[in-house]
């Protein structure tokens, strides 16, 4: 398991996902992974789905972000 954020926003991204966010420069990997993060952070929801189930949490925060234009 991968401990910067960047490999952690990976492997919450399903395959598709992950494959496009691979490519796209570091950089803009980095920001998605802090938008990430910071959904993580900041949602209470996420919260409770987190106890049940750490990368089912981690995974809807990855969906909010590349659906919130985030990218």
């Amino acid at each position: 398991m991968p401990t910067d954020p960047v490999g952690r926003f990976l492997v919450a991204l399903d395959p598709e996902h992950r494959k496009a966010v691979a490519a796209r420069p570091r950089e803009e990997q980095e920001r998605l992974a802090a938008a990430w993060e910071r959904e993580l952070e900041a949602d209470t929801e996420l919260d409770t789905l987190d106890e049940l189930s750490p990368p089912a949490a981690e995974a809807e925060a990855a969906r909010r972000v590349l659906e919130s234009g985030t990218d």
